[in-house]
């Protein structure tokens, strides 16, 4: 009777994890993980308040950048990008004439005004995508935000004059002081990204910035803005991988169980159907008694870097508690590991004892008797199941 309540206690809990809609949650195992480069060109619109008077049309600019960055998790993750090229300012606002008191008495001619720039951003990234869907390793566009500081290099513009004792007075103009000025910038923007493989995709992005003028003196604003749309390629080292940080139920293992149960049970049943065919050939009554040595799920597995047992885990605890008190003459080892991959020896140490721990308390929650009990703590060892990951355990046995 007690190995079909085992067995069906196994089928449910199988079913619940079967039938379980929870997010999964993953991460970039190794610092080299889902490092990418990319490339990107495009074009700018200046939003300096002179160009917005005269049309936007010369404003229009060409644009190329370069990045590198990390996806920490498919939800975010950060980027260097170096932009720039060309920026131009059509503004009458580029010279004039002074009186013999030094008072300004009028503009210029309007002029198309060229300048060389340079833009760093330090941009923090969220997949909006993933972040509300869920992450999808074969999903084909996703959707980011992004936004951060930055630099603006470009040359100056001082005043010099270089007419003199004209009858209008003294003719001015602004000029190239030939030193290039670090301006700080921040910008917002939007990226979509199509994933054409394992280590590519394809990026549009849309950005919206403002910095000091880098036109100085050659403007009326004092602030300048621009809206930029570049298209590009990404690629990312190694490949696109990122693992699952939540513990995971075994489900072949698990069927295997179920399987060896369900085999140990027919044996006994057979075993009991000839004994009783025996008897009723004979006089004598024989009482036959079959010990039949039932192992629970002995693996509870734990978070990075957690000792707190989860709801799978729960279930191997209530099942394994079972056993052991249908066992009293039997002891129990409870191992504590953790993964050699992450933390520091003497950290993993303490990690592995107190996830033993963890499963001793939640055992003598459930019945049993501390006699039948062992706590041994391993720390962080070598992969014993293929997976880091999977070195994050309890194993009692």
């Amino acid at each position: 009777m007690k190995n079909k309540l085992v067995i069906l206690s196994l089928f449910v809990a199988a079913a619940v994890t079967a039938t379980a809609q929870t997010k999964e949650k993953f991460f970039s195992e190794k610092a080299g993980d889902n490092i990418f480069i990319s490339i990107g060109g495009g074009v700018q619109a200046s939003m300096n308040p002179d160009n917005r008077d005269n049309g936007l049309g010369d404003a229009i600019t060409p644009k190329v950048s370069f990045s590198i960055g990390k996806w920490f998790t498919p939800v975010w993750g950060i980027r260097g990008q170096v932009n720039g090229w060309k920026t131009t300012l059509y503004t009458d606002y580029n010279a004039g004439t002074v009186d013999a008191d030094g008072n300004f008495s009028g503009y210029g001619d309007f002029e198309k005004v060229k300048k060389n720039y340079i833009n760093t951003h330090l941009d923090g990234l969220l997949n909006l995508s993933n972040l509300f869907c869920g992450y999808n390793p074969n999903r084909v566009f996703t959707f980011s935000v992004f936004a951060g500081p930055g630099f603006t290099f470009a040359k100056g513009y001082g005043t010099q004059e270089y007419v003199v004792n004209t009858a209008n007075g003294t003719w001015v103009r602004n000029v190239d002081s030939g030193k290039v000025k670090a301006l700080i910038n921040g910008s917002v923007g939007i990226m979509g990204q199509f994933n054409i493989g394992k280590y590519w995709d394809i990026n549009i992005e849309a950005r919206g910035e403002v910095s000091p003028s880098p036109f100085g003196k050659y403007t009326r604003s004092h602030t300048d803005g621009a809206v930029s749309v570049m298209a590009g390629l990404s690629y990312t080292f190694g490949g696109k991988k990122f693992v699952n940080c939540g513990p995971k139920i075994d489900v072949d293992a698990l069927n295997n169980e179920i399987n060896k149960y369900r085999q140990a049970l027919k044996d006994a049943e057979d075993e009991l159907a000839a004994c009783k065919r025996s008897l009723a050939n004979k006089p004598q009554t024989k009482e036959v008694v079959k010990e039949i040595e039932v192992a629970g799920p002995r693996a509870i597995f734990f978070q990075i870097g957690k000792s707190k047992i989860d709801d799978y885990g729960m279930v191997n605890i209530q099942l394994a508690a079972k056993i052991i008190k249908a066992n009293p003459n039997k002891k129990y080892k409870i191992a504590g590991y953790a993964d050699k991959a992450t933390g520091s020896s003497s950290w993993n140490q303490t990690l592995s004892e107190r996830r033993a721990q963890e499963v001793y308390d939640a055992l003598i929650k459930e019945g049993v008797s501390s006699s039948q009990l062992e706590l041994v703590g391993f720390g962080g060892t070598d992969n014993m199941f293929g997976k880091n990951m999977l070195n994050r355990v309890v194993i009692l046995e």
